[in-house]
């Protein structure tokens, strides 16, 4: 697959934003989050895993998007389709770019909207934020979920990307068997599980999570300790690997040796759900639907669990909106990406939880992960 994206498909993006702006009378769009600026211009980098230097792009009402950007960022950003690229030397003690981009911002005009609702974060210090305000004619204000509202539907291209993120999990897992068996440790199996991803095809793993215990789990995101795998145990693994920039995000349950029969019977239920929730999945639908759908065959209709959600949206992060809970009515549309996480407890503080990806079609859903079967995979003891 081709890596990247066609020049058409970021100023398709840049002129839907546009629209709705005008719609809502701003001059222009600030983004500071890795994802929203790789949303438009195609720039990826680990490198914003140094958390020292912001980044910032500026969309206006008219035109292409301008980077305000350290200059150790300039060459990678023109090898995208940017052109306007304003840099300075960081970090600056002193004015760490935010001199530079208050200048940008006035030309633009005094309307700057920001993403400002669930899920967004500003990744600039707050100091600097309020000397920016202090310097504009207006204080930066909320883009009324411009960029939320456009990264929440995926193009075919996108979806293509997050399709090939699943296959490689899918035969990563179909490896497991290969690195976990009773004897070995848990901190070892994450090790060569992340080795099987990246051998498979996977970029980077940046999300690995799960446990191994006997009758269940007691929670999903702990790290690994060095404790063997025994017979007995269920072993989950949860992984967030990704394929040129998207995620994938969908787990399994292995059966090291005999689990027992609650165990098994609490599995199938899982796949249960998942299986209703696809079905239920269309053009129409709400998130809600999904969470009720799910929460009726794994508690009985009794509203869930302390984890809060039976899924969530999935794209260039882990966890997008929307999130499968009985208060998120977000209609559900064509492109769409989601995962389906029901969890059911077997005993008290003991439980299970499983995870498919799916996408939104026109008349119903796809599977993108390949859809586990009840019975578990039994590993070697």
């Amino acid at each position: 697959m081709t890596k990247g994206f066609p020049t058409q498909e970021f100023q398709t993006r840049v002129a839907k934003a546009q629209a709705r702006m005008l719609k809502q009378g701003l001059d222009a769009l600030l983004l500071t989050t890795e994802p929203d600026v790789r949303y438009f211009t195609g720039y990826l980098t680990r490198f914003w895993e140094s958390p020292c230097r912001p980044w910032f792009l500026v969309i206006p009402t008219a035109g292409d998007p301008i980077a305000v950007i350290p200059s150790i960022g300039a060459v990678l950003m023109a090898r995208t389709w940017i052109t306007d690229i304003r840099t300075w030397r960081a970090p600056d003690l002193d004015d760490d770019g935010v001199s530079l981009l208050a200048d940008t911002l006035r030309q633009v005009g005094p309307r700057i909207g920001t993403p400002s609702g669930i899920q967004s974060h500003l990744r600039m210090p707050l100091d600097d934020f309020a000397r920016l305000n202090a310097a504009l004619p207006q204080p930066v204000g909320a883009d009324g979920g411009i960029v939320q509202t456009l990264r929440l539907v995926k193009s075919d291209a996108e979806i293509e990307k997050i399709r090939a993120a699943c296959q490689i999990a899918n035969r990563a897992f179909l490896r497991t068997p290969e690195i976990a068996r009773a004897g070995v440790p848990l901190e070892r199996v994450y090790r060569d599980f992340q080795r099987l991803c990246l051998d498979e095809g996977a970029d980077w793993v940046p999300y690995l999570a799960g446990s191994a215990a006997p009758g269940g789990y007691g929670d999903v995101i702990s790290p690994a300790d060095d404790r063997p795998l025994a017979v007995g145990d269920v072993l989950m693994l949860d992984t967030g690997l990704v394929h040129d920039g998207y995620f994938c995000d969908f787990d399994r349950n292995f059966a090291v040796g005999n689990v027992g029969a609650e165990v098994n019977i609490a599995h199938s239920t899982l796949i249960d759900a998942t299986h209703a929730a696809f079905a239920t999945a269309r053009p129409g639908a709400t998130a809600a639907d999904l969470f009720h759908v799910m929460d009726k065959i794994v508690t009985g209709g009794a509203g869930g669990s302390d984890t809060g959600r039976y899924g969530h949206g999935l794209g260039m992060n882990l966890t997008e909106w929307p999130s499968l809970i009985p208060t998120d009515h977000t209609p559900l549309a064509k492109g769409m990406v989601l995962t389906l996480e029901p969890g059911i407890e077997i005993a008290p503080g003991m439980a299970l939880v499983h995870e498919e990806n799916i996408v939104i079609s026109e008349t119903g859903a796809e599977w993108l992960s390949k859809p586990y079967g009840h019975v578990m995979t039994r590993l070697s003891i």
